[in-house]
């Protein structure tokens, strides 16, 4: 239970290449680690509490999300965002706060997330890799990889397409929409003509679903499995499947981050 009286909403936006994460590490680079010790700079002290909306992975970058900020005294941002932002680095953007109810519980109006991993089964410039995964080379069956996706779709237990926690029991998730399609959000000399993304939206991710999912469905559209693999997996989540590693972190954006009445 947070004690400061004072709770204000930040979106956020941020490059995670360079960072382990969100959350804070001892002697790592993190996303919260950076934004805390930035605000106890320009603020000049360190009487308050942030709380992220989602915890990604290492490496994974995000175009939309949110912070929860509590603090103690009353703050007005006008007097300090930009200097905020300039002390981030460019790396992790402020794009706006607005102060919040006291009550006001940001994991719990969390209504849906949005991720897009992007690849490509072409040979990359090492420019293109911070934003874009490479596929084994070769023809992959795009239609195959759709008909893959969709099998995520709806409420499942997703024990085999995660990494498990001794202190998690329930793996019950709901995937609102999961499909593949062309992207050409990355254009120029340093990118592939041919880049896909895989975009998954649902109510909430277990750590490393979304990665494990698209090493799937990669499986599925380079003939490695087939489409029964998958079912197999969902309806029997519990046996000893051969554990699928996640696929690179590179490719991964949360994209978009739904709050309910807000």
């Amino acid at each position: 239970m947070q004690s400061k009286p004072f709770s204000y909403l930040f979106a956020v936006s941020y490059f995670g290449a360079r960072f382990k994460g969100w959350a804070v590490q001892k002697g790592q680079p993190t996303i919260q680690g950076k934004l805390e010790r930035v605000f106890r700079f320009v603020l000049g002290n360190d009487d308050f509490t942030i709380l992220g909306g989602s915890r990604t992975d290492s490496g994974v970058s995000c175009r939309e999300g949110y912070f929860q900020f509590f603090s103690k005294e009353e703050i007005n941002w006008e007097n300090y965002l930009d200097r905020l932002n300039q002390n981030l680095g460019g790396e992790i953007k402020l794009l706006g706060v607005s102060e919040t109810d006291r009550s006001f519980n940001l994991i719990a109006r969390m209504k849906s997330k949005t991720y897009r991993y992007f690849f490509s089964n072409s040979i990359l410039h090492p420019f293109a890799t911070a934003f874009v995964a490479e596929v084994s080379e070769g023809k992959i069956d795009l239609s195959k990889m759709n008909a893959a996706a969709q099998l995520f779709e709806g409420k499942h237990d997703f024990q085999a397409f995660c990494t498990l926690s001794e202190s998690k029991s329930d793996y019950q998730r709901n995937v609102i929409h999961c499909q593949i399609s062309p992207s050409s959000l990355f254009e120029g000399q340093f990118f592939s003509k041919k880049i896909w993304m895989m975009e998954i939206k649902g109510e909430g991710f277990l750590h490393h679903q979304v990665r494990k999912i698209m090493r799937a469905v990669w499986y599925v559209g380079l003939s490695t499995w087939s489409l029964e693999e998958i079912i197999k997996r969902l309806e029997n989540p519990e046996n000893r499947w051969e554990k699928i590693p996640p696929a690179p972190a590179n490719g991964l954006f949360l994209w978009n981050t739904e709050l309910q009445d807000f």
